[in-house]
């Protein structure tokens, strides 16, 4: 009896960085720009806290520390009424890089872009996962075009203590970010990486955390390629590679360092390839990205059909005179086999 799998495995996912990945810079500009903000000052005291507060004994993330340095300009007024609405808007300002959003599109369609393509219903699936803020990355341009987004979270009017015990909660006309909701670091986007991997973000009901096998998962690692900018993603990019999906950077094509910082990330092993942040249709960062989806979808073919020819037995036929069985026995337990293994 053939085991029944929970997916038939016939998604392709592109995976996104953010920042300088789909954008030139950092998200967080169209908030400094509107409340007055010096956006170099504020990244060069965020650089210092880790170091600041050692000194003092305690440990914070380098990759997330900016998340409390806003809630600081919140609290002490210069960030006063920025809420999850407000980032929103502001995401709206983002600009990306030449050949987004329509890139994403136009990804999916080579996904069903051939007729044995169509046959199995192959789809691609896009997700960014950030170290950014999740509500300016909805806000984007690019949101209507992703399947699902992981990022930062901000907490509005945080539940006061001993909530549980008031019937009526005292209506809060503060709204703004108070607190960190969901905090995604270089690290922990690899959870996001096996969340998509094993289905937990359509299915919550499955852990992420759970032992499951290669056949029972959503998006097997192999079928997924990861795009970033640099060594920050260094985690996420040994994950992809070392479980045989494909790992990419990108670089602004106007930085020489990126691109030097890029070309050591592939003698070092890290990487298949790097290309420009540009993607136009006919840049070479495209056409890499388009090759290995058709790959992908090739292998997706190719695993289908063998499954299929395993499972589906040979039909009875009829016996000519013309046959020559070794011995009337071995054609009848040739012919007796046939029939049920096809019944």
């Amino acid at each position: 009896m053939t085991k029944k799998t929970l997916h038939r495995q016939n998604v392709v996912a592109c995976i996104w960085d953010f920042d300088k990945t789909l954008i030139p810079g950092y998200m967080q500009a169209p908030i400094f720009e509107a409340y007055g903000i010096d956006e170099e000052a504020f990244w060069k005291e965020v650089n210092a806290l880790p170091e600041i507060y050692a000194q003092r004994g305690t440990r914070v993330s380098h990759d997330t520390i900016y998340l409390n340095h806003l809630i600081s300009f919140v609290k002490n007024g210069e960030l006063k009424g920025l809420t999850n609405a407000r980032l929103r808007e502001l995401g709206k300002e983002l600009v990306f890089y030449p050949g987004l959003p329509d890139l994403f599109e136009k990804l999916k369609t080579v996904a069903s872009s051939r007729p044995e393509y169509r046959k199995h219903n192959i789809t691609l699936e896009h997700y960014i996962i950030s170290t950014g803020l999740a509500e300016m990355i909805r806000g984007s341009q690019i949101a209507p075009h992703v399947d699902g987004i992981f990022g930062s979270e901000f907490i509005e009017a945080p539940l006061p203590p001993h909530y549980s015990r008031q019937n009526e909660l005292p209506l809060n006309m503060e709204f703004e970010i108070s607190q960190v909701g969901t905090i995604v670091d270089n690290t922990i986007k690899t959870r996001y990486i096996f969340e998509i991997n094993k289905g937990s973000n359509k299915n919550p009901s499955i852990d992420v955390n759970a032992s499951m096998e290669r056949a029972d998962r959503r998006v097997p690692i192999d079928r997924m390629l990861y795009v970033a900018d640099g060594p920050s993603d260094v985690p996420v990019f040994s994950v992809v590679k070392s479980n045989g999906g494909k790992a990419f950077a990108v670089f602004n094509p106007d930085s020489e360092a990126e691109f030097a910082q890029n070309d050591t990330l592939l003698h070092a092993g890290r990487i298949h390839a790097y290309g420009p942040a540009d993607y136009t249709e006919r840049s070479t960062t495209a056409k890499w990205l388009r090759m290995h989806i058709r790959q992908i979808c090739d292998t997706i073919v190719a695993e289908s059909e063998a499954a299929l020819s395993a499972q589906v037995g040979k039909a009875p036929r009829h016996l000519h005179e013309d046959d020559e069985p070794e011995n009337d026995e071995a054609a009848s337990t040739s012919a007796q086999k046939e029939l049920f293994e096809t019944s």
